[in-house]
Order: structure tokens, then sequence, then C-alpha cells
């Protein structure tokens, strides 16, 4: 498979694994970019021992979590008010929108559990991903829909 080919792949399946992390759209953006990066980097040396998708979000996974340690070592500032609101203009959906921040809210291990089960991913590559046993992965999925599912009855859906 060449990196065209996967990158058409799985362009948007990353980008909704990263969107679960960050709740924001261009950190999404950027962290999926530098997915890619490095995929393409590292494309001539990957062993064909697992997919090539789980591979890929494993890789993601990774940078995800990369950049949630260099969050919580860097302070955090709000923007300005006005700036703010020209980000918070997206198009996507109320409740997709719900759905992210609620993710967003769960423990790491969660929010890739849960963001590779979105993705349709099998429960034995979820588990090879996070290196958990299957059925770990399935009870965990368990709670983490029942976390959602509360989650999402306090906000009025």
């Amino acid at each position: 498979m060449n990196f065209e080919t996967i990158y058409k792949t799985y362009w948007q399946k990353v980008f909704r694994l990263c969107m679960g992390y960050a709740n924001d759209t261009d950190v999404a953006k950027d962290l999926a970019q530098e997915t890619f990066i490095k995929v393409w980097k590292q494309l001539p040396k990957f062993r064909n021992e697992s997919s090539i998708g789980t591979w890929i979000f494993r890789i993601a996974s990774n940078t995800c979590l990369r950049q949630i340690q260099k969050d919580n070592k860097m302070p955090k500032s709000e923007l300005p008010l006005e700036i703010k609101d020209e980000i918070l203009d997206t198009n996507i959906e109320e409740d997709i929108q719900l759905l992210y921040h609620c993710i967003s809210e769960l423990q790491e291990v969660e929010r890739i559990i849960i963001s590779l089960e979105l993705e349709d991913m099998n429960q034995k590559e979820i588990a090879e991903i996070v290196g958990l046993s299957e059925g770990n992965v399935r009870v965990k999925i368990h709670r983490i829909k029942e976390k959602l599912t509360q989650k999402f009855k306090k906000n009025g859906n």
C-alpha cells in the first residue's frame, strides 16, 4: 500500500481519534498531520507484524499521549474572548461536539479505546494497541459507554 492510499484511507479516522484527545479541531488536525508525517517516515520500516491500520492508530495514540504530556508541562492561558468566538465557529454538529467533549473528559486509555471503537476497529486490534487483554478491552468499552451515556444525560441529551 502506498502512502497516498494510506493517507486517503486513514486520514478521517486518525483525525477523529485525535479529536477524542484534543476536543479542538485545529489541535486534532495538527496531531493527525504529525501522525502522517511519522507514518511517511517510518513506512519503509513497517514489518507487517500487524495490520497497517493497527500500526497507524498506535502511532496516532502515541502522538496524542505525547501531546498530553507536553500540555501538562506547559502552563495554559486563556485566549481573548473575541478570538475564542472565531475559533469555536466550526461546522461540526452539536451532538458530535458534545461527544468529543465527553470523550476528552475520559482518562487517557479510555479515550484511546473508545476512539478506536468508534472507528469500528475490532477489540483484538484495540487490545494490541493499548496493551490490554481482549476481555479487559471488552469490559472497558462497556464501562466507557455507560460513562458517556451518563454524561450525555447530564447535558440534556
